[in-house]
């Protein structure tokens, strides 16, 4: 006997306990799914118990307060975030022969673009575009990338490139990175790069794309001292820095207050003309990440930040658009 399935059941409720199963295989929590969906603990478990009974397997098994998927819930999970995206990716384009832009922008991002550069051009553009939504995943680079990679994500932006085929990397926008100390740490107005390398810094955490580009950039084959201070987050950074008599270490240039002092390198002042000259040279690109061609208001939202527009919201926040950045 050949068993054919009833697809007469299927339905967009399918799709809705596809989406609350990956959110908890996510976050390996019914109660952070929860929160995230804006649905009771018991509607989660509900979908979840829902979609066991369908292909009859059990998908999470407890460990104390701990949930672990299992095999069957690892191998859903693939095609179930692979039928979400596609499902979307319908959804956008039907949208648009309404002639009006809407639904949830979901974007991964590193600290600094995800703090300090989307919040003020997602504004911008829900002013435009009021029906758009963002939900934004802040981790560091590595983890964006790897979310990309899984189908989480459609887009990321992140400070530094990790090797990965899958992911096309799109330079838009230069970050340019400024050593400060505390005002009463560096009494002499310039130090060389040599004598920057041997003080104990405050840094931020390995995977930090941050992190990264200043050791590609300054550090070189030094390696890092033990008696640096990590952080997990610039802003944690900045505040060690302005605190603390003897802290030096680097931050964006869009995060440097009066509570810092900028600190020239081999006589060169970080400006805006030595920036954008690139005599102070401590660049990095921030990166748009993509998996393949954005569609619908993803592709609005990609194209709006790339415009002049857009490029004009993030100079103003301290951020130097690639185009404008002079070549040696």
């Amino acid at each position: 006997m050949v068993y054919q399935r009833n697809y007469d059941k299927i339905s967009c409720m399918d799709i809705h306990h596809l989406r609350v199963f990956a959110s908890v295989f996510r976050d390996k929590s019914f109660s952070k799914a929860s929160k995230k969906l804006r649905l009771t603990q018991p509607t989660v478990s509900a979908h979840i118990r829902a979609l066991e009974e369908e292909y009859n397997c059990k998908l999470f098994d407890r460990l104390g307060r701990t949930i672990i998927p299992t095999k069957e819930a690892e191998v859903l999970y693939q095609y179930a975030a692979e039928i979400i995206e596609k499902t979307d990716v319908i959804t956008d384009a039907m949208g648009r022969f309404k002639k009006k832009i809407t639904g949830t922008l979901v974007l991964g991002a590193s600290t600094i673009p995800g703090t300090y550069l989307l919040p003020s051009i997602m504004t911008a553009f829900q002013k435009k575009y009021p029906s758009v939504s963002f939900q934004i995943l802040i981790a560091d680079t590595k983890k964006i990338v790897d979310s990309l990679s899984k189908h989480e994500l459609l887009m990321g932006i992140v400070g530094a490139k990790i090797g990965n085929e899958e992911i096309n990397y799109m330079p838009f926008v230069n970050d340019e990175l400024i050593v400060v100390s505390s005002p009463s740490f560096i009494k002499r107005k310039k130090i060389t790069l040599k004598e920057l390398i041997k003080f104990p810094m405050v840094l931020r955490e390995e995977g930090s794309g941050t992190r990264g580009s200043f050791e590609d950039m300054i550090m070189g084959d030094v390696a890092i001292s033990d008696a640096c201070l990590v952080q997990d987050s610039n802003g944690a950074v900045r505040e060690i820095i302005a605190t603390t008599p003897q802290g030096i270490g680097y931050i964006s240039v869009g995060l440097v207050d009066e509570r810092e002092k900028a600190v020239a390198i081999n006589s060169v002042q970080p400006t805006l003309v030595n920036l954008m000259t690139r005599q102070y040279r401590f660049s990095r690109p921030f990166l748009l990440l993509l998996r393949e061609e954005p569609q619908g208001e993803m592709k609005t939202f990609l194209d709006y930040v790339l415009s002049k527009k857009g490029q004009d919201i993030l100079k103003s926040g301290g951020l130097i658009p690639a185009t404008e950045i002079q070549d040696d």
